[in-house]
C-alpha cells in the first residue's frame, strides 16, 4: 500500500476554492462521493469535521492533512487540494493553509493506514517540496510535484 497507489491524478485538485476549514471539507466530501459512489457526501463531511473537533489537522507551515475512518471506505484512498487562497485551519502554529492532504482509511483501519499518514506528513513536512507545491502552475505539474516528493520519499527507505 503506497500513497502513490491511493492518489490518482484526478485527486490532486489545483486552485480550489477556500473560504474556510468548514468549506474546504464540504467541498472535499461532495468531489470524493461524487467519484466514489460507496461514499456518501455528509458522512464522509461529518466524519472529518468530527477528527478536527479532536484537535486541528493543521500540522504547520500551511499544511493540514485532514483524515477519517469511513465503514464505507472500502480501501484507502488520497486527495490533496492547492487552494487558491489560504484559510484558517486551527494550525499547531496558527499559519493559516493552502496545502491540504486529504486521508480516508477503511472503518478497520490497521498499521499500515497510520504508516501512510506519517508518509504524508514526512512529504508535507519537507519545506522544499511545500515551496515547489505553492508555485505549481497546473494541475498536472501540481500532481507531478507530488508523485516526485512520494516517489523520493520512498526510495529513501524512510516509509512503511
Amino acid at each position: 500500500m503506497t500513497l502513490e497507489s491511493i492518489l490518482p491524478p484526478e485527486r490532486a485538485l489545483f486552485g480550489v476554492p477556500g473560504g474556510s476549514k468548514k468549506r474546504v471539507l464540504e467541498f472535499f466530501s461532495t468531489f470524493i462521493a461524487q467519484n466514489t459512489p460507496s461514499l456518501d457526501s455528509q458522512e464522509v463531511f461529518s466524519r472529518l469535521v468530527g477528527r478536527e473537533r479532536l484537535g486541528s489537522t493543521g500540522i504547520g507551515h500551511g499544511v493540514a492533512i485532514p483524515h477519517a475512518r469511513n465503514p464505507h471506505c472500502k480501501a484507502p484512498l488520497a486527495s490533496f487540494l492547492k487552494l487558491s487562497e489560504p484559510v484558517d485551519f486551527d494550525a499547531i502554529d496558527g499559519d493559516p493553509v493552502d496545502l491540504v492532504f486529504v486521508l480516508l482509511v477503511p472503518e478497520q483501519a490497521d498499521d499500515a493506514h497510520l504508516a501512510l499518514l506519517g508518509q504524508v506528513a514526512s512529504i508535507m513536512n519537507d519545506a522544499e517540496t511545500r515551496q515547489q507545491l505553492r508555485k505549481s502552475e497546473t494541475q498536472r505539474q501540481l500532481y507531478d510535484i507530488l508523485l516526485d516528493a512520494i516517489r523520493h520519499h520512498t526510495s529513501d527507505g524512510r516509509a512503511g
